[in-house]
C-alpha cells in the first residue's frame, strides 16, 4: 500500500510538471509558426490543461478500469468548477468581459446535458464515443473560426501576454513539446497503477479514487494557471482555462477512454455525480453569462459557496471511502 501511494504522489508531481512543460513548449512553438494567440488558447492550452485527464483515463480504459476512467473525467470538471473557480472567486472576484467565453457556457451546458443523457442506459459505448469525438470535432472547427477572428477579444489580450511571457527559441519550445509529452505518458502510467492499487488494497471502487485523489491531482494545471492568471488581473482566462478544460475532458477524454473499450457506468455516476457537475454548470452559466443584462461576474460570496459545495462533495466521497 505505501509503495502504491507513493506512486500516486510521484506520479501526479510527475504529471503535473510534465503537463506544465508539455503546454509551454507547445504555445511556444505554434507561436514560432504564426499562430494566433487567441487560438493557442482555445486549442493547444485547453488540450494541454487536459492533457493529464486524457492520457490517464485512456490508460485507465485500455487497463478495464472505466470506473477511473469516468471518474477522473467527470470528477476533474466538478473539481474544475467547485474548487479551482472558487478558490479564484474567494481570492478575486472574476468579472467576465470575453464575448468568446460567453459563446462557451452555453456549449459547455449543451454537452454537459449531451453527457447525462448517454449515461442513461448505464454504458458508453463505441457509438457514445463516436457522437462525443464528432462533437469534439465540431468544436475545435469553431474554435478555429473564433480564434482566426476574434482579434481584440478580451481573451486574446490575456494570452497574448501569456504566451509572452513563456516565450522561448524553437529549439527549447520542441524539447519541452516532445519531452513534457513522453513525461505524461510515463507518470500517468505510474499514477493509474498506484490508484488501482489503492482502490483494491482498501475495497473501494476505482471510480471513487478517480473522483478524490486523482481528479485532483489531473486539476492541479488548471488551478495553477487560473491563480496566475487572477494574480495578473486576468479574468477571462482564469474562467476560460476552466470552461475549454471542461469541454475537453467531457468530450474528448470520455470519448477516448469509451472509444478504446466500451465503458459500463454505475449508477452513482448520473444520480450522484452527473447530477452534481450538471448543477455545478448550470451555476457558472448563470454568474458567469450575466443574465438580464447584468455583466457576467463570480463574487466572493458565489465562489465560497462553489468551494462549500465541493468540500461537502468531496467529504462525502471520502467517507464512503473510510466506512466499514
Amino acid at each position: 500500500m505505501l509503495l502504491a501511494l507513493g506512486a500516486v504522489i510521484v506520479g501526479l508531481a510527475l504529471l503535473v510538471w510534465s503537463a506544465d512543460r508539455f503546454v509551454d513548449g507547445a504555445s511556444a512553438t505554434a507561436t514560432h509558426a504564426g499562430v494566433p494567440p487567441l487560438l493557442i488558447g482555445m486549442l493547444i492550452i485547453g488540450f494541454g490543461t487536459s492533457a493529464p485527464e486524457m492520457v490517464v483515463s485512456a490508460l485507465a480504459a485500455m487497463q478495464g478500469n472505466p470506473g477511473l476512467a469516468l471518474g477522473n473525467a467527470y470528477g476533474s470538471n466538478i473539481a474544475n468548477i467547485g474548487l479551482v473557480i472558487g478558490l479564484v472567486a474567494l481570492i478575486s472576484p472574476i468579472t467576465v468581459h470575453s464575448q468568446v467565453i460567453r459563446k462557451e457556457l452555453p456549449i459547455l451546458l449543451g454537452v454537459t446535458a449531451l453527457a447525462g443523457w448517454q449515461l442513461l442506459n448505464g454504458q458508453l459505448s463505441r457509438l457514445d464515443a463516436w457522437v462525443l469525438l464528432a462533437a469534439f470535432f465540431l468544436l475545435m472547427g469553431w474554435s478555429v473560426w473564433q480564434g482566426i477572428r476574434g482579434r481584440g477579444d478580451a481573451l486574446g489580450s490575456d494570452l497574448e501576454a501569456e504566451v509572452k511571457d513563456h516565450a522561448m527559441p524553437l529549439g527549447r519550445a520542441l524539447f519541452w513539446l516532445l519531452f513534457g509529452l513522453v513525461l505524461l505518458v510515463v507518470s500517468s502510467r505510474i499514477l493509474v497503477w498506484g490508484a488501482v492499487s489503492i482502490a483494491q488494497g482498501l475495497g473501494v471502487s476505482d471510480l471513487i479514487i478517480g473522483l478524490t485523489i486523482v481528479a485532483v491531482g489531473t486539476s492541479l494545471p488548471e488551478l495553477a494557471s487560473s491563480l496566475a492568471a487572477i494574480r495578473k488581473n486576468e479574468h477571462d482566462l482564469a474562467l476560460g482555462n476552466v470552461i475549454g478544460s471542461g469541454l475537453f475532458n467531457t468530450l474528448a477524454v470520455v470519448g477516448i477512454a469509451a472509444g478504446i473499450m466500451p465503458l459500463a457506468v454505475e449508477p452513482a455516476v448520473l444520480y450522484r455525480d452527473w447530477v452534481l457537475m450538471a448543477g455545478l454548470t448550470v451555476a457558472l452559466f448563470a454568474m458567469g453569462f450575466g443574465l438580464k443584462g447584468r455583466q457576467g461576474r463570480i463574487s466572493r460570496l458565489e465562489g465560497g459557496l462553489l468551494l462549500a459545495v465541493y468540500i461537502g462533495y468531496s467529504g462525502y466521497l471520502v467517507s464512503t471511502i473510510l466506512s466499514p
